[in-house]
């Protein structure tokens, strides 16, 4: 099958059968007409069309090496700079769709399971078998253009132990049992992302396994079907409320769903696992196959778009209420356009300076990307406060799109007219602007930007601790010692 068209994704989503729980009621069928999520798998249709329009498709498609057909972008196998370029011009065509606002979409488990597939040797040291397995599966979700999700963390209970020791070992999925066929994996993990209407579950290594005893059932790669039997999802209830996109512009388009993942004796095929009780093999997934620096390019383009978006919004607010030539305004301003020109740099070397990796990928610099996926979590909390302290109170005067053209229509026009708008145009703007940093929709963006990686203490702990500070420090003594 060939890249997917909006209305083929949609088709083989209503076929399917997750076990979804989403406030208090079963989902288990015609997912793609729940008022949950049917307007988002419809933004996430929308991209599969790109696919085939004629003024992206060039872009966002290459010729399949195995079918000769046209696939996903986010597939390709970089061995040139020219490859990364077009990846990266691939991922910003589908961030810009959303203003940056889909944080899941494929392109992202894609590009993950690019550089995986293509470190299947890394696989192979713990079972050659494992390592087909990752290569068949990549071609699989290419050759199908498959919508993949992933989830990392065990359960939030108690903090001060180990995930594997939650409850004395009962709560985090783990492997229970192997037979023949496969192994049967129980307990739970979060936080996936779209779970409720991807085609599949990709369960992935998170944290640092100490490789005891007591870890090997937490050691483990594998990917399940969305509708896997004994295979449920606990969904956050939705912040989309069913109302006019006039009113929720973004809320009732890019809401993407979050859900807690439960293992009810799920039995995965060993065909579907890519690693098995193995924690070195683990704790080196993502950084001996660069997977990570793979994902990031594609979260910086993504964070780029929704810096750019930012900025266009910011610069409207302004120029609609007449505020911009003030000092203060500008310094607001400047912090997001230098955040932005940061982004673009931070992509530029990492691509000026990519590598061949020991399996023959083009690799973008991982320097400049650790950079990034360290600062935007802090960077992007400053975007609402910077819209809501522009908008003040005009943020708490958006009266909806039936009042535009209800009985208060000639007030509206009068009353909320601003510099250069009239007054449903004023309306229709700082709805928008209500909604990228007032709104439940904005509180969750700014949460899930924060935590995209994990928690940013501790990945400056780590940034620290992998960073050689040696040179630097040599340089300083060398001074030293020519005082």
């Amino acid at each position: 099958m060939p890249a997917r068209t909006g209305k083929e994704f949609l088709e083989r989503l209503a076929a399917s059968r997750p076990h979804v729980e989403i406030q208090g009621r079963t989902v288990s069928e015609n997912l793609p007409s729940h008022p949950a999520f049917r307007n988002v798998v419809r933004s996430y249709a929308e991209l599969y069309d790109l696919q085939h329009d004629p003024a992206h498709k060039d872009v966002l498609t290459y010729t399949s090496p195995t079918s000769g057909e046209p696939v996903g972008t986010s597939f390709l196998t970089p061995t040139s700079s020219e490859d990364l370029v077009k990846r990266r011009m691939a991922f910003k065509t589908w961030a810009d769709h959303s203003n940056g606002m889909l944080g899941r979409t494929g392109d992202y488990m894609n590009s993950s399971l690019m550089s995986l597939a293509s470190a299947a040797e890394w696989f192979a040291q713990a079972d050659p078998a494992f390592g087909e397995n990752i290569r068949r599966y990549y071609e699989k979700v290419r050759e199908e253009d498959l919508l993949c999700t992933h989830t990392l963390i065990p359960p939030q209970v108690n903090r001060a132990v180990a995930g594997t020791a939650q409850a004395g070992g009962k709560l985090a999925a783990r492997i229970v049992k192997e037979d023949d066929n496969g192994v049967v994996i129980r307990g739970a993990r979060m936080l996936a992302t779209i779970a409720p209407f991807a085609d599949e579950m990709l369960v992935f290594p998170s944290t640092v396994l100490r490789g005891t005893p007591e870890d090997k059932p937490y050691s483990y790669a594998f990917a399940v079907p969305n509708d896997a039997e004994g295979l449920r999802y606990i969904a956050r209830e939705s912040l989309d409320y069913d109302r006019p996109h006039h009113d929720h512009p973004l809320g009732s388009r890019f809401e993407e769903s979050d859900a807690v993942v439960v293992f009810d004796d799920v039995h995965v095929p060993y065909e579907r696992c890519f690693a098995l009780g193995d924690a070195e093999l683990c704790n080196g997934f993502y950084s001996q196959t660069s997977s990570v620096v793979h994902m990031t390019h594609q979260v910086v383009t993504r964070t780029t778009a929704k810096t750019e978006y930012t900025l266009g919004l910011v610069s409207l607010l302004t120029e609609a209420i007449g505020i911009e030539q003030f000092g203060h305004v500008q310094e607001d301003i400047a912090e997001i356009i230098a955040t932005l020109e940061m982004l673009r740099a931070f992509l530029r070397a990492a691509e000026a300076d990519a590598q061949l990796n020991d399996y023959g990928v083009m690799t973008p610099a991982w320097a400049p990307l650790n950079a990034a996926r360290n600062l935007y979590p802090k960077l992007y909390q400053r975007f609402p406060q910077i819209l809501r302290k522009l908008g003040a109170s005009g943020l708490m005067a958006t009266p909806t799109e039936a009042d535009v053209h209800g009985p208060a229509a000639a007030d509206i026009e009068t009353y909320l007219q601003s510099a250069t708008l009239a007054g449903a145009e004023r309306v229709r703007l700082f709805r928008l602007v209500w909604d990228t940093c007032i709104s439940a929709f904005a509180s969750r963006q700014a949460l899930y930007e924060y935590y995209f990686f994990g928690d940013p203490v501790r990945m400056a702990g780590a940034y620290v601790n992998s960073y050689d500070r040696a040179p630097y420090k040599a340089k300083v003594q060398a001074f030293l010692e020519r005082c």
